[in-house]
Order: C-alpha cells, then sequence, then structure tokens
C-alpha cells in the first residue's frame, strides 16, 4: 500500500487552477523529485498535500502507517525566517509541538529527539548558537532536523539548496541522500535536474505537460526518438 496517494487533484487559489486532474502515489523508501518551471504549480502542490492549502478537486490519501501528520515540511526560506532571534536549539525543538497536543513544555523525550537530530545533522556543537548568526548551509542543516523532529517517515523538502554555494549544495543532498539510505521516504521540490537525475528514484514534472514516473522512464523520455523529445521540449535543451 502507498504511504501516499493523490487521486485526480486539480490544485489552485483564489479559483485560479494551476494543475488539473494530478494522480500519483508515493511508497515507502521512494525518493520523488518535483520538477517544473516557475509558476507551474509545485509549492502549490506541495502545501495541499500539506493541508494548508484546500484542493479544487480530488482525494489525497496517507497509508501504510504513515498519518498525515508525520510528515516533516522544510520549506523554502524567507528573509524574515534568515534573521530570527532564536537559538538552535529552540529552533531544532520546535518541530516536536505536533507531538505536545496542549502541553506547554517538551518532555525529556522530545528534548532527546531534538539531540539525536542536531547530531544527526552535524550541529550539535552549534546548539546555543543565534540562528540568524549562521551560514545558509548551517540553517538549513538545522530546519532539516527540525523536520526530523516531526517525522521518521517522510520528509518533503521545498527547494532545499537554493542560495546555497555549491559546497554546502553538495553537503545538503549527502544529508538527504543518508536520510533517505536510512528509509524515509523524500519528496523534493527541485529546478536541479541532475540532482534529480543522480538522487531520485521517481520523477513527477508539472507544467504544460505532465510526467510521472521511475527516474529510468523518465531518462527514457528525454532520450527516445519515438517520445516526440517530450521532457527535451519540457527543459527546452537535452539535459542528458
Amino acid at each position: 500500500m502507498a504511504q501516499l496517494t493523490c487521486e485526480n487533484l486539480t490544485l489552485g487559489y483564489d479559483s485560479k487552477v494551476i494543475i488539473r486532474n494530478l494522480s500519483f502515489s508515493v511508497n515507502a523508501g521512494d525518493y520523488l523529485c518535483i520538477l517544473g518551471e516557475n509558476g507551474s504549480g509545485k509549492s502549490t502542490l506541495m502545501k495541499t498535500i500539506l493541508h494548508l492549502i484546500k484542493p479544487i478537486e480530488g482525494k489525497i490519501m496517507t497509508g501504510d502507517g504513515l498519518l498525515a501528520d508525520e510528515i516533516g515540511y522544510l520549506p523554502q526560506q524567507t528573509m524574515i525566517q534568515k534573521d530570527f532571534p532564536a537559538s538552535v536549539r529552540e529552533i531544532v525543538l520546535s518541530g516536536c509541538q505536533s507531538r505536545c497536543g496542549r502541553r506547554p513544555f517538551y518532555i525529556k523525550e522530545e528534548k532527546l529527539l531534538a539531540a539525536r537530530a542536531m547530531a544527526k545533522m552535524g550541529i550539535t556543537d552549534l546548539a546555543k548558537k543565534c540562528y540568524r548568526e549562521l551560514s545558509g548551509g548551517q540553517q538549513q542543516r538545522v530546519l532539516l532536523a527540525r523536520a526530523l523532529c516531526a517525522t521518521q517517515k517522510m520528509l518533503f523538502l521545498d527547494e532545499p539548496v537554493s542560495a546555497l554555494d555549491p559546497a554546502a549544495q553538495e553537503e545538503m543532498y549527502s544529508l538527504i541522500e543518508g536520510l533517505h539510505n536510512e528509509g524515509i521516504t523524500i519528496i523534493m521540490i527541485s529546478h536541479d535536474v541532475e540532482a534529480a537525475l543522480k538522487y531520485a528514484t521517481h520523477v513527477l514534472h508539472i507544467g504544460e505537460s505532465i510526467f510521472f514516473g521511475t527516474k529510468a522512464e523518465f531518462i527514457h523520455k528525454s532520450t527516445c526518438p519515438d517520445c516526440n523529445g517530450q521532457i527535451k521540449k519540457i527543459f527546452g535543451r537535452p539535459q542528458l
């Protein structure tokens, strides 16, 4: 049974339709990259799955032991978030809020969870540092640790390497791949087709043309002369 199923989704906002009749499923252990041009609806899709936006039509279902509130989320950062005046430990701990319910404090188990997440991301020595004093790569590690406090099953990542230098990008991709190798399902929005082909098991492209399938099927579509250059047309030039 799939961990996540989207069935005949029509998405948009303010009565404006962006995506129509989108269907796909994600199984435990998949690494799905969502590709598409700016404005194609990638972030809208992710926010709809997270119930931050209501779908216009269609169904979103979780299964295989995954609950709707067990999805960790790493959104795109805003300038306000980059300048947030809190310690690293406080931000990572805030990922446990969904576990607290109405309880206004963190228990020992949640503090240990945050400590393990920081250790996994290599930021234990930054625990008392102010978040806004960190580099971009360090900030993304903090936010990824925060997302890990929310779940050990599925992570949603919205452009996790944007605005990072090449070295920090490679470090972030390596961390994400390590989490995937531990069994966490990854769903990542990206403009980086090369990274998608390197790390992903599946690809979803949204826009004028919609593609969903395995990485091998995506590569076949981009090179097969009988496919009318579908993927080449999407990206404007050969990617392989």
